[in-house]
């Protein structure tokens, strides 16, 4: 049994294009309501994934990267500095009279990273402890980072309740996080090969129900015409960007090798999308959340892509 499972982890990791768009095809057939309980089991499915990365790596891991922070810090400047300056100015050229929708595109470059990042590292046999580090800084630094964001870029102050945000993320990430580096050092790593056989598959049917999930909420906000379709491609070329960002910043590392570039491309490259959807549109007009919610129709389908190309690279 444990044989097959690891086979079929095998199999997930090689064609997780597919089981995205398969994930994404049902979630705009699937009738959802947001609710409470859908939002804690997203919580606690994304809670599961940090986990499961969590088992292949140790505290000593996680410490070597907290020593030597210029690189989570370097990624974090990627993230709230470059990708959202690069956003504005496409946002001025394809949208010089709309300021509500350069507005959705900066956000939607300038807001966390996504938890599911760590996942896809982990997938593309990425260094596991430096995402962790990259997104639990990000958790701890965002309710400085998005006031002075706002204040400095559009002279206002919003008032966002980034204790409960942080508290979310903290349940995200950092608490399964310490979990699964504590049953790791503990079982002297034995359940490394769970997190590939049982674990493995799993977190794979997780990552399945929260982008149904996701699609499903999504589906309802999108209405399909010329104005969509010119913001479609807008947003691809900006996901597409921000992936290739962080493999352009992997070159200014003095110890560059494939597991950092691996985890600095999903960790510049991947955005919590709920969060910049609810900021929006708890904050802004509904202009404002359109390209944060198309966002997310392509970062799976763009990680798996990347993951399919560490995997082409790692075969020959």
């Amino acid at each position: 049994m444990n044989a097959f499972l690891l086979k079929a982890n095998q199999w997930l990791n090689k064609n997780m294009f597919f089981v995205v768009l398969m994930a994404i095809m049902l979630g705009f057939n699937v009738a959802l309501e947001n609710s409470p309980f859908l939002s804690a089991l997203a919580t606690g499915l994304f809670a599961y994934m940090t986990f499961i990365s969590a088992l292949q790596t140790t505290f000593k891991d996680f410490f070597d990267i907290l020593k030597k922070p210029l690189i989570p810090l370097w990624i974090l400047f990627l993230i709230h500095g470059i990708a959202p300056l690069i956003a504005w100015g496409v946002g001025i050229w394809m949208y010089p009279d709309n300021f509500y929708m350069r507005v959705g595109l900066m956000i939607g470059s300038a807001i966390p990273i996504a938890v599911t990042s760590i996942m896809w590292t982990t997938i593309a046999k990425g260094d596991i402890a430096l995402a962790l580090v990259t997104v639990t800084l990000d958790t701890l630094l965002i309710p400085v980072l998005m006031p002075v964001f706002f204040k400095s870029v559009l002279g206002t102050s919003i008032a966002i309740d980034y204790g409960n945000m942080v508290l979310r993320l903290l349940l995200m990430v950092t608490i399964p996080s310490v979990l699964g580096m504590m049953v790791n050092e503990l079982t002297k790593g034995r359940l490394e090969n769970f997190s590939h056989s049982v674990g493995g598959v799993t977190s794979k049917l997780a990552t399945f129900i929260v982008i149904v999930i996701n699609s499903a909420l999504v589906l309802p906000q999108i209405h399909w015409d010329f104005a969509a379709f010119k913001m479609m491609i807008i947003v691809l070329g900006l996901v597409s960007l921000n992936y290739f960002i962080g493999f352009l910043g992997s070159y200014c590392l003095k110890d560059r090798n494939q597991q950092v570039v691996s985890a600095m491309i999903f960790n510049v490259g991947m955005r919590n999308t709920s969060f910049g959807s609810v900021l929006a549109i708890a904050y802004f007009p509904p202009a404002v959340a359109f390209p944060i919610i198309l966002t997310l129709l392509y970062q799976h389908p763009i990680a798996a892509i990347v993951t399919q190309l560490f995997a082409d690279q790692n075969s020959k």
